[in-house]
């Protein structure tokens, strides 16, 4: 009878072809061609990421001191609301005619203005300015504003935002390197409303 105990011992041993220097040295390589692939598309990713969240601290330069131009003040006659229109400081050429923004301007009085982000306070749809009620109102939500962007009814929290202005020359200039946030300043709040504040 044999022993099988015998037939192993007396076979040669075959090494494993994968612990062949050379097969570890090529499984070494390609795990390193994977980690640098794998750190490239990870900066890749990263790159919009870092400059949404840093962005704003490296790019405050000269573009937020912007005072632009909404139009010559025969554009807007005393007592009436009529639409304005502004470039963008901060846009770049690439955003073409997207960077033209509405506002609304109020002429008061002699050099009194009032002018408004043309975004609702509730949800940013565009208020739409109605001279028969002289009410500024919603599509979207139903919110109303006064003609002073006080809210009047509706959802919206606070009133329309308003961007500081001044006059050079004929032109209306308005501070517009910040846009209109819950940071800034904004309309008297809902009337009656004492713990609220606009």
């Amino acid at each position: 009878m044999k022993n099988p105990l015998k037939d192993l011992i007396k076979k040669p041993i075959v090494e494993n072809p994968m612990n062949e220097p050379s097969e570890h040295s090529r499984r070494k390589f390609l795990f390193k061609v994977a980690l640098l692939l794998n750190g490239a598309v990870g900066a890749v990713l990263a790159v919009p990421v870092f400059g949404f969240l840093f962005g704003p601290y490296f790019k405050k330069d000269s573009s937020y001191n912007y005072w632009v131009s909404v139009g010559n003040l025969e554009q807007f006659p005393p007592g009436e609301t009529r639409l304005g229109r502004y470039r963008n400081p901060v846009g770049t050429p690439a955003d073409g005619a997207t960077r033209t923004l509405p506002c609304w301007v109020r002429h008061i009085a002699k050099n009194q203005f009032q002018v408004f982000a043309i975004n609702c306070a509730h949800m940013d749809c565009p208020v739409h300015w109605f001279p028969q009620s002289k009410l500024f109102m919603c599509p979207c939500h139903g919110g109303v504003y006064y003609q002073n962007g006080a809210v009047a009814a509706g959802p919206p929290p606070r009133g329309l935002f308003q961007y500081k202005y001044k006059i050079a020359g004929n032109q209306l200039l308005i501070w517009a390197g910040e846009l209109p946030t819950l940071s800034t300043e904004a309309s008297i709040a809902r009337p009656g409303c004492n713990s609220c504040q606009g």
